[in-house]
């Protein structure tokens, strides 16, 4: 028997597979180019920007405007700017230790 209560917006958003699914569910165009590029880290900051939002306090409609504007928001944080620049994963926000990044090396006069 099917449940025939229909799921909400997140549910929805949740049982997806793809990026694809998740831009086509909330209605909106992407660049295939950035999601090939940072599809895990459009994905990180969408979720990093639904985590922000008063979401259990809006009715579905406002679920759905939010997520879908969300979604926006981090696809277009990568049309522009690298994964790295954007520093959406962890791995590119973290300290790592005592490594020097190459910029730091000055040649030594002789």
């Amino acid at each position: 028997m099917t449940d025939p209560t229909p799921a909400g917006v997140l549910d929805r958003m949740r049982a997806l597979s793809s990026a694809e699914d998740m831009f086509a569910l909330l209605d909106l165009p992407y660049d295939e180019a950035v999601l090939n590029r940072a599809r895990l880290h459009v994905m990180k900051r969408l979720g990093d920007y639904l985590d922000r939002l008063p979401l259990d306090q809006l009715d579905e409609d406002g679920v759905f405007r939010e997520a879908r504007a969300a979604l926006q928001r981090a696809h277009d944080d990568f049309v522009t700017a690298s994964p790295r620049q954007q520093k959406a994963l962890k791995v590119f926000s973290q300290s790592h230790g005592n490594m020097l990044p190459l910029e730091g090396l000055r040649p030594i006069a002789r």
